[in-house]
């Protein structure tokens, strides 16, 4: 998946580039809990494309995207972590600019799609989860 996203970086500024897998993961608000969840994926070989996390309620939400999202669930499953969600979401490339995401996150809201959640690829892409991909990825392309 890094290939693609980098290959998509290189050439598609401003478009959606992919659809990919995000798995939100339930984690105890503990130190280690998240290096845990990490650390099982990497044991299983999956490599972790994009991630972001935080605490709420004295529970830990992690986002984590991957590009085999049943491999992943899998590893993080055995290893006892808690998946609640595994859902399909946009890989969008924008330029590294002021007001880049902005004006692309700007284009989703116009075209009234809730957006559920965004956080940054290891490669700088947004990662956006929203309830209508389809409305989501033609208002993002404009097209």
């Amino acid at each position: 998946m890094r290939q693609i996203l980098e290959l998509a970086l290189e050439h598609s500024f401003g478009e959606v580039t992919l659809m990919a897998t995000d798995l939100t993961v339930v984690l105890v608000n503990r130190p280690g809990s998240d290096a845990a969840a990490m650390q099982a994926l990497g044991e299983a070989g999956i490599n972790i494309d994009g991630i972001t996390g935080s605490g709420c309620a004295g529970e830990g939400i992690l986002h984590i995207l991957v590009a085999d999202g049943a491999s992943a669930r899998r590893a993080l499953e055995a290893a006892g972590q808690v998946v609640r969600e595994e859902r399909e979401v946009l890989i969008l490339s924008v330029e590294d600019r002021p007001d880049a995401g902005g004006t692309v996150m700007q284009r989703i809201a116009d075209a009234g799609v809730n957006v559920d959640f965004i956080y940054l690829s290891t490669l700088g892409q947004l990662v956006v989860g929203a309830g209508d991909l389809d409305k989501a990825r033609q208002a993002a392309t404009g097209s």
